[in-house]
C-alpha cells in the first residue's frame, strides 16, 4: 500500500474501528470479609459472619467489587451483584470504620468494559432474592410504602416490569426472613413461580413478553438478522 493510500485508510472510521483494542473484563479471586447485620441491616442474615467478594477487573484494574454468582445475559454481557465498602464511622469517632454491604445489581459489557447499575423496580435488598433467566429478573419486591409484597419480573430492556402482582400485605416485624423462597423458571411455556414464606406458591405465564435487548454498538436492524433465542 502506498503512503498516500495508507494515510487515507488510517483516517477512515472502518480502519480505526479495526485497530481499536478490545477490553479484558474478568472477575478475580474470592476474598472473605467480615460481615454482619450490624454492618448491613438490610442485607445480612442474623447468622452471617462473612461475605465472599470478588473484584471486577477491567483491563487489569479493579473497577468494583462483587458478591454472589454472575449471570451471563448474552455472550457479551453479564450481571452480578455489587459489594459496597461503606464508611460507617460516626462524626465523633476518632478512627475509620468500614463495613461491607450487599449493593445493587450491575450489568457489565465485556466488549466496551461499561458498567451499568440496574435499578430494578420495587427491589429491596432485605427482601429481594433475584433469580435470572435470559434478560429477565424474578424476585419478591416491596411497594414504595414497604407494606405490600409483590411478585416482580423485570426485563433489562423494559422501563416497566413485565410482571408486578401483589402477593399480600407485608410487615417486617410479623414476617420471617427470607420473605420468599427462590423463584423457579420454566422455559416452555415461559412461566415463573413464586413461593412467599407462609403462603401458597403462585405461578404466572409470561405471554408476549419477549423484548429486544439492545447492547451498545448494535445496529438498529441487528435483531432481524440473527437468532432471537426463542
Amino acid at each position: 500500500m502506498t503512503p498516500i493510500l495508507l494515510a487515507f485508510a488510517a483516517a477512515s472510521p472502518a480502519f480505526a474501528a479495526a485497530k481499536a483494542k478490545g477490553h479484558l473484563v474478568a472477575l478475580g479471586g474470592v476474598r472473605t470479609v467480615p460481615y454482619s447485620v450490624e454492618g448491613d441491616p438490610a442485607g445480612a442474615q442474623a447468622n452471617e459472619k462473612e461475605l465472599r467478594v470478588r473484584p471486577l477487573v477491567v483491563d487489569g484494574k479493579v473497577k468494583d467489587w462483587t458478591t454472589g454468582e454472575a449471570h451471563d445475559v448474552t455472550e457479551r454481557s453479564f450481571t452480578v451483584r455489587r459489594a459496597v465498602r461503606l464508611n460507617d464511622a460516626l462524626p465523633a469517632d476518632r478512627t475509620e470504620h468500614w463495613v461491607w454491604q450487599r449493593g445493587p445489581w450491575i450489568l457489565i459489557d465485556r466488549s466496551s468494559g461499561k458498567i451499568t447499575a440496574l435499578h430494578l423496580p420495587d427491589y429491596d435488598p432485605g427482601v429481594s432474592d433475584v433469580v435470572w433467566f435470559r434478560d429477565l429478573a424474578a424476585y419478591c419486591g416491596l411497594s414504595g410504602s414497604g407494606k405490600q409484597l409483590y411478585a416482580v419480573v423485570a426485563q433489562l430492556a423494559a422501563r416497566k416490569p413485565i410482571l408486578n402482582k401483589k402477593l399480600g400485605e407485608w410487615n417486617v416485624s410479623d414476617h420471617p426472613t427470607p420473605a420468599c423462597g427462590a423463584s423457579v423458571w420454566q422455559r416452555l411455556p415461559l412461566q415463573i413461580s413464586f413461593s412467599p414464606t407462609g403462603g401458597a406458591a403462585v405461578s404466572f405465564n409470561l405471554i408476549g413478553s419477549s423484548a429486544v435487548l439492545v447492547e451498545d454498538g448494535d445496529a438498529p436492524d441487528a435483531v432481524s438478522q440473527g437468532d432471537t433465542g426463542n
